[in-house]
């Protein structure tokens, strides 16, 4: 029996608690989600843009806009505003931008919460809310039973806890809808505690795993840097710092030798020993994986 592909891209996770979601999202408790139209909007490429048809008592019916960024990117506010400007001519809808962050980015950066351009006099402006998961308590996912940031907890405010992510673990385990949910549960949950410890914890289900955006879009993140100065070098030493920090992060410093054998991967095995990471414990497979790959 062929398994079924696993959804837990943005879109799947909204609809599993709409109303929930949106009532956070606006601190309106009033609103109503009447249809997630994001498939409709051919304009989208990327699987973590969400619009939401919303009714409000007071507003009547409107979009709420969800653009869901792994990492802020400085084009984020042309790309709202461009987002914004086509929902409204396309639904003849009133639109509510929101920008959900889940991860800082390393530098310190401020991030606008709002898109403004001037050309020859002519003035562009567009607001949109901006919610950085990072700054929100993992207690108000449990109090407020919003389903669609259980996988996120780990990387919460005070989630990264080891019974705090054994709770949001149960939460899931107590619904069969939810279960699918598990792996990337585990994947943000390697970031902030070990991987034994996460695979004590939960299901480390690689296959569904590898079939999420998010796994996708944080895999590539590194290598693909270097694509904007055409140059096949500036990938693969964008590859070298990912794979650098995750080994740092799970296993402490990395030897001389052991960074010289990492400097020497070509970008394919970058990739590869990137993906590997999710699945060893031990720095001797670390050391082994080398051996057995060097170019």
């Amino acid at each position: 029996m062929t398994k079924k592909k696993a959804d837990i891209g943005s879109k799947r996770l909204i609809s599993l608690s709409p109303d929930k979601w949106v009532r956070w999202l606006t601190q309106n408790p009033n609103l109503t989600v009447k249809e997630i139209i994001s498939s409709d909007f051919q304009w989208v490429a990327r699987e973590n843009d969400v619009l939401l048809k919303v009714n409000s008592p007071q507003q009547g019916d409107f979009l709420i806009l969800n653009e869901l960024q792994l990492r802020y990117k400085k084009n984020v506010p042309q790309r709202i505003n461009a987002y914004t400007a086509l929902a409204i001519e396309k639904y003849n809808l009133p639109v509510y931008p929101v920008l959900i962050n889940i991860f800082p980015n390393s530098k310190v950066e401020k991030i606008p919460h709002c898109y403004q351009s001037e050309f020859m006099g002519i003035k562009s402006y567009q607001d949109y809310k901006v919610i950085n998961l990072w700054e929100i308590d993992a207690k108000i996912v449990f109090e407020q039973e919003l389903t669609t940031l259980l996988p996120f907890v780990p990387i919460l405010k005070g989630g990264g806890d080891e019974m705090v992510v054994r709770q949001a673990v149960q939460l899931l385990r107590d619904n069969e809808k939810l279960e699918e949910l598990e792996p990337l549960l585990s994947f943000f949950a390697s970031f902030v505690l070990s991987i034994p410890l996460v695979q004590q914890i939960m299901r480390w289900d690689m296959v569904v795993l590898r079939e999420s955006p998010w796994y996708q879009e944080i895999l590539k993140e590194g290598l693909t840097r270097g694509e904007k100065q055409g140059i096949e070098q500036g990938i693969e030493q964008e590859g070298i710092k990912l794979v650098s920090k995750l080994i740092q992060r799970r296993f402490g410093e990395i030897s001389p030798a052991l960074m010289l054998q990492i400097q020497q991967l070509k970008l394919d095995k970058l990739e590869n020993l990137a993906e590997e990471l999710l699945d060893i414990t031990k720095i001797e497979q670390v050391e082994k994986w080398l051996q057995d790959n060097s170019n």
